[in-house]
């Protein structure tokens, strides 16, 4: 018999299937990354009710047939998360963060720091007051994305120039030599103040429940952003929708 696993999960994305399916992209706490399937899940009688919703943190029954998707065949709320669907600047911080989980860690493969940093970033974000009038700026969100890229391995090196060692007359970010660089050596870098600078600092080095106290002025947000997207396209070869909509 295939075997049916239980473990809790959170709902990346959920896509319309068939006449009255659900395609659930799932970030699980056993395994990673793992797509499954849940049918019926549309109907109006659906035993899954509300509780397969983008963002949901949830405990599900998997069994896994012959093909590359699981089956959801049982689910129990944990939390629901229903305040960040709520609001929309809430979840568009929710659903970039979701995005960067996507795209940066695709394997079938358990990793316990993202799935508590994904949880983490989805109870605090319960409670943040999205103030500015574009949520890719908000600081949870930016510290939640530099994060993942620590764990995915991409550290951004902020200190002194990653070329050259020099602590001072910082002036950029290369995304090739993964770090701040100084003038001597910014020959492909994106152009960075101290702003962002100190920034993208403060987020990496405080708990994310401290990411609203970094003090990130609105000139150090943008470029902090500039920085992750840079990341992204240059070590995963990729753009977030999400940032771009």
């Amino acid at each position: 018999m295939p075997p049916t696993t239980t473990t809790e999960v959170v709902v990346l994305r959920s896509l319309r299937f068939a006449e009255a399916d659900r395609i659930l992209h799932l970030y699980t706490h056993d395994a990673g990354r793992v797509g499954a399937i849940a049918k019926g899940a549309r109907k109006t009688r659906s035993r899954f009710g509300g509780r397969l919703e983008p963002l949901s943190h949830v405990e599900l029954v998997l069994h896994q047939g012959r093909g590359e998707l699981q089956t959801v065949t049982g689910a129990s709320l944990v939390r629901p998360h229903s305040a960040i669907r709520d609001d929309p600047g809430r979840l568009a911080v929710g659903l970039i963060g979701a995005e960067a989980v996507l795209r940066l860690f695709p394997e079938q493969e358990r990793n316990d720091r993202v799935f508590t940093a994904l949880t983490r970033f989805l109870d605090l974000l319960d409670e943040t007051d999205v103030g500015r009038a574009r949520p890719e700026l908000d600081p949870l969100g930016l510290a939640f994305q530099l994060k993942l890229l620590w764990l995915a391995g991409y550290l951004p090196h902020m200190g002194s120039c990653v070329e050259c060692g020099a602590e001072g007359a910082i002036i950029g970010f290369s995304p090739r030599a993964g770090g701040a660089v100084c003038g001597d050596c910014a020959r492909d870098a994106l152009a960075v103040s101290a702003d962002g600078l100190f920034g993208i600092d403060a987020l990496l080095r405080r708990p994310l429940a401290e990411a609203g106290d970094a003090g990130l002025s609105e000139r150090g947000a943008r470029e902090a952003l500039s920085v992750v997207a840079a990341s992204y396209e240059f070590h995963g070869g990729f753009r977030l929708r999400t940032l771009s909509a």
